[in-house]
């Protein structure tokens, strides 16, 4: 098969490096890839949401399916846009599906008419400004506000103080993220421990569950400061034992996959559910429609199957009996991020190390070559330092020692990674 990949983050690099373990590849694109991709495919310089460049690089180069990285994509259509072409399978949901992510209203709502256990919430515009600072008044601190559309990441703001969360609505209504918070949805704040688990359909009632993580977002060591796409990611997750699962497949997956079958939205792809525990009970916090970032570059790792004869089957819409098997080592990234990130930060910094790196594997996000072959930094996540181990400690071990043999300026990462879910290993 000739596959084409679009995105250029670390969940890019780890999905080019399990793609590339298929015996069915014979090539592999990755558009537009970064300065490690190369390892697993050939970069091609084509934004994933330039549809005409890509159809035309499809029809140049044979290419039978395309796996979609990230969400833009997605949510601009990309399936749509392909799905008269029978030449072409396209790994992730149609437009109508991918509002699972693009609008928290619309997801907010599915998982009301699906009985799908989520925080109490309301969606307010502009109009309704009155009807938010009402609904604020009946919700106990801290106020959860977020943008209806994407926002980089950026879009959900959770406030301690009343006035503040009323002052933050009327700002947020009236461009704080551009026309993604033109609707806000306004949610009570649950209190638990989350997780992400991550689901791969077929759109016919056929589903996998991949191993379960759980990321850290925060850049500042016992999760203080700014929110950041991601610092590190482990897997398995303790607390996910099965009776924990047994809820979220019956209460949360089947009712997923059975709703968007029901209301006739065509979805053959990823399905990523941000869950957190609350007392031992599942409940969803949010959905993306594809693989997160950093888990995959700690999921990919205990993938015990061919992906690519996974993801083949669920873009026909029949997974049949293929088996998804998970490795039973934990698996565990930390993420090299620029100084300075989520704020302002420095670029072009050469790395040195990554030949010395034996006991990881070193997934690249935003990293660049020159012309001299040299790997330089190009983005706020540069590294993401991936490791199997025995436990959490163990393979975490390995990360933070290969971390050691990595130098770029002004490097920064989290040392507290998998902490907290030590003690719950058996």
């Amino acid at each position: 098969m000739n596959i084409l990949l679009l995105g250029s983050g670390g969940r890019e690099s780890a999905l080019a490096w399990k793609i590339s373990q298929s015996p069915v590849v014979e090539n592999l694109y990755i558009a537009p890839g970064n300065g490690g991709t190369g390892a697993y495919g050939t970069n091609v310089a084509i934004s994933p949401v330039d549809f005409p460049a890509i159809a035309a690089f499809v029809k140049e180069n044979a290419v039978d399916m395309i796996v979609v990285g990230n969400e833009d994509p997605l949510v601009k259509g990309i399936w749509d846009y392909f799905k008269d072409d029978q030449s072409v399978l396209v790994v992730g949901p149609s437009q109508a599906g991918a509002a699972l992510e693009g609008s928290k209203d619309f997801a907010k709502a599915f998982m009301m008419r699906h009985s799908i256990p989520t925080a109490r919430y309301r969606s307010f515009t502009a109009d309704t400004l009155e009807d938010g600072y009402a609904f604020l008044e009946t919700l106990q601190a801290p106020y959860v506000l977020k943008a209806d559309g994407l926002a980089a990441g950026k879009g959900v703001l959770i406030i301690d103080n009343i006035d503040e969360a009323k002052a933050s609505l009327k700002e947020m209504l009236g461009g704080m993220f551009g026309s993604s918070s033109a609707t806000v949805v306004i949610e009570e704040f649950l209190s638990g421990i989350e997780c992400s688990v991550f689901v791969l359909t077929d759109g016919n009632g056929g589903y996998r569950v991949l191993p379960v993580a759980k990321d850290y977002k925060r850049i500042g060591e016992g999760d203080t400061g700014l929110n950041t796409g991601g610092m590190g990611a482990v897997s398995p997750v303790p607390f996910a034992d099965d009776e924990f699962m047994r809820k979220v497949t019956e209460r949360i997956i089947e009712p997923t996959v059975k709703g968007l079958a029901e209301e006739g939205i065509v979805y053959r792809g990823f399905i990523f559910l941000g869950l957190i525990n609350v007392a031992g009970e599942p409940m969803v916090i949010e959905y993306n429609v594809r693989m997160g970032d950093p888990e995959t570059e700690a999921v990919m790792l205990r993938v015990d199957a061919d992906l690519v004869e996974l993801m083949k089957a669920a873009a026909e819409g029949n997974l049949g009996n293929l088996e998804l098997r998970h490795d039973s080592r934990t698996a565990v990234t930390v993420m090299m991020v620029s100084g300075g990130y989520p704020g302002s930060y420095g670029k072009g910094y050469e790395i040195t190390g990554l030949d010395r790196v034996t006991d990881s594997i070193v997934f690249h996000a935003g990293t660049s070559r020159d012309d001299d072959g040299r790997v330089l930094t190009s983005g706020g996540r540069v590294l993401s330092v991936s490791s199997y181990g025995d436990s959490i400690a163990d393979a975490l071990a390995r990360s933070y020692s290969s971390i050691g043999e990595i130098a770029f300026d002004h490097a920064n990462f989290r040392r507290d990674i998998g902490r907290d879910l030590m003690a719950l290993e058996k």
